[in-house]
Parts: C-alpha cells; sequence; structure tokens
C-alpha cells in the first residue's frame, strides 16, 4: 500500500503538530501547578532525575538489581505522595499529563514501528477528500446498489447481477505489489443513468480504504486540467499544473469519456494519459454512454486499440434508474 504522497506529507506533520501541542500544553500546566503548590517542583525534580539514576546503576556494573528496586520503591513512593498533594490542593492527578487524541499513539501516528488506526484512518478520509470523489462517498456505495431497477428483464439482470459481483470482487482484492501483475483496467459501457458512476464510487471507496491512491474526475474535467497546463498563462505552460495526477495515481477514473471536446489536442492527451498508465501497468477506470461504434467514430485507432484490446469491457444494460425514480 502506498497512500498519496502529498496527504502523507500533511497527515504526518499534522501529527508532528499534535504531539508537540500535546507535550506543550502539559508543560503549561505543569508551570501552573509548580506556582500555585511550591512543595509539587520539588517532587516533580526528584521523579524526573529516577531515569539517570537508574542508568548510573546500571553503568556502576555488578549486581544492581537490589538497588534497581530500592530506587523503583522511591519512585513508586513519590509519586503516590504527588498524587495526594494534587487531590489536597483539588487538582486530578493527571492534570499535567498529556491530553492526547490517541493514547495509543501518543498522538506520534505509529505504535513502535506499525501505523496506528488512527493515523490509517485520517489518511483514508484525506484519500477520499483528495479522490474527487468525496460528495460521492458519503452516499454511494457497494452497500446501497441495487439490483431491484434491473429486474426489467431477464438478461438484463442476470448481467447486471455478475457485473456486481465481478466489480465488487475487483475492488475488494485490489492489490499493487512490485514484480506481481497489476489489476486490470475496466471500460464500463452502456446508456445514461444505469449505475456506472455508482460502481466507479463504490470500487474507489474500498481501493481507497485498502489504502491506496485513488483519483476520479470526468473527461471533461481531465482534459480541461491539460488545457490549463497549456494555456494558463498566455502560451505557457502555468506553474499550478496538476495533470501529474493522471499518470501518478495509482487508480485513476475517468468519468463519462465522450462528453469533452474532440480536437487533436485532446486526443493527443487522452491518448498520453491511457498509454502512460498502460507502459507504468497502473490500472484505469473508463466509464461512457458510447457505445463501442460510436466509439471507433470518435476516437482515432490508437486510442480504440487500448480501450478494447487492454481494458476489460463490462457492458452496463437496463432502463435509466433516474427515470424510473420518477415513474
Amino acid at each position: 500500500m502506498s497512500y498519496n504522497k502529498e496527504n502523507f506529507k500533511r497527515i504526518r506533520a499534522e501529527y508532528e503538530t499534535k504531539a508537540l501541542r500535546a507535550e506543550e500544553d502539559a508543560d503549561a500546566r505543569r508551570r501552573e501547578l509548580h506556582q500555585a503548590i511550591p512543595e509539587l517542583r520539588i517532587l516533580d525534580s526528584r521523579l524526573s532525575s529516577f531515569g539517570l539514576r537508574i542508568m548510573d546503576e546500571v553503568l556502576k556494573g555488578g549486581d544492581c538489581a537490589k538497588n534497581i528496586a530500592a530506587l523503583r520503591a522511591e519512585n513508586e513512593s513519590i509519586s503516590t505522595e504527588r498524587a495526594a498533594l494534587l487531590r489536597q490542593h483539588g487538582y486530578p492527578e493527571n492534570y499535567s499529563s498529556p491530553r492526547y487524541e490517541c493514547d495509543a499513539c501518543r498522538d506520534t501516528g505509529y505504535v513502535g514501528i506499525k501505523m496506528c488506526d488512527c493515523m490509517r484512518r485520517r489518511l483514508i478520509e484525506a484519500g477520499m477528500e483528495s479522490s474527487g470523489l468525496s460528495a460521492l462517498m458519503k452516499k454511494q456505495s457497494f452497500d446501497n446498489f441495487s439490483l431491484d431497477y434491473y429486474h426489467t428483464d431477464s438478461e438484463v439482470f442476470s448481467c447486471m447481477s455478475r457485473n456486481l459481483e465481478i466489480i465488487r470482487d475487483y475492488a475488494e482484492n485490489f492489490r499493487i505489489e512490485p514484480d506481481k501483475r497489476a489489476p486490470e483496467s475496466l471500460l464500463f459501457l452502456g446508456g445514461t443513468g444505469l449505475g456506472k458512476t455508482h460502481l466507479s464510487t463504490s470500487i474507489a471507496r474500498v481501493v481507497i480504504e485498502r489504502g491506496y491512491d485513488v483519483f476520479y474526475n470526468s473527461a471533461v474535467g481531465m482534459l480541461s486540467d491539460f488545457e490549463s497546463r497549456r494555456f494558463g498563462n498566455g502560451m505557457i505552460e502555468s506553474e499550478g499544473d496538476n495533470t501529474a495526477r493522471y499518470t501518478e495515481c495509482e487508480l485513476l477514473i475517468i468519468d463519462d469519456l465522450g462528453t469533452e471536446v474532440v480536437n487533436q489536442f485532446t486526443l493527443s492527451c487522452l491518448y498520453h494519459v491511457l498509454n502512460t498508465r498502460l507502459n507504468l501497468q497502473k490500472p484505469t477506470i473508463i466509464s461512457t454512454n458510447l457505445s463501442s461504434s460510436e466509439l471507433r467514430k470518435n476516437y482515432h485507432d490508437r486510442i480504440i486499440s487500448r480501450l478494447m484490446g487492454e481494458y476489460r469491457v463490462i457492458p452496463f444494460l437496463g432502463v435509466d434508474i433516474r427515470r424510473q425514480k420518477i415513474q
């Protein structure tokens, strides 16, 4: 698994800040206590010296177990005295302890060398936010994809049931590992309102939860980004180039292929993305309302050969679900 690099860098910095803030707040409360209870400063000073005293005993060599046990007993006694003193003055025993958001990792993001569950959840949230599908993920998933809308025909229902099984299995077993074959690319082919975007979103949700970097955009949005890169600053490439994401992410989802303006520039950009990702063995999911014959009419052979030869075609059948819902 490899989380989006920018997200990881940002979340890692968030955790470093959180841990530092918790420690600084604890230090401030400790200074407050020392001012309010002068005796406490002496006890804390004695407690803070125990680590060095134990280390000194170990460095002396010989049988130091008895002395270390005595130091630990002394430490426990002072800790008990400290807690009683705090209670006496109306403070909880842990008043000056750091207040971490996650006690398991102490806001470091790691428990030992293993990433903490809290950081993993935060990276998943960030992945959803940066995927371009955050809003759709709030309402679309495998759990609420219903086959009820495909009962209009037994062949349609059989096809869509099989599609759902294939697509769910694809998401749940998505894995990119060195020296192993990457997941295949998918082409969702079918008319408007047949669930292509819903299932694309469902795949993205599961794949992001598995720790992979997913990026989604419509064909129009993607090509607009390439146009901005080329023309964004008086025919000079703009500094705010975000087109690398289309070839670098581990799973790219392009929605509504065929709705974009088709010209030599957009064809060149589309070919660049598809060909680069195939060469890098990075999977892509493309959905389109166009039929195979319309695709052949709109796009030149270099693109069609990749879509039809390198992608697994998933046909979507049925009647527009949006129309069914308003009937």
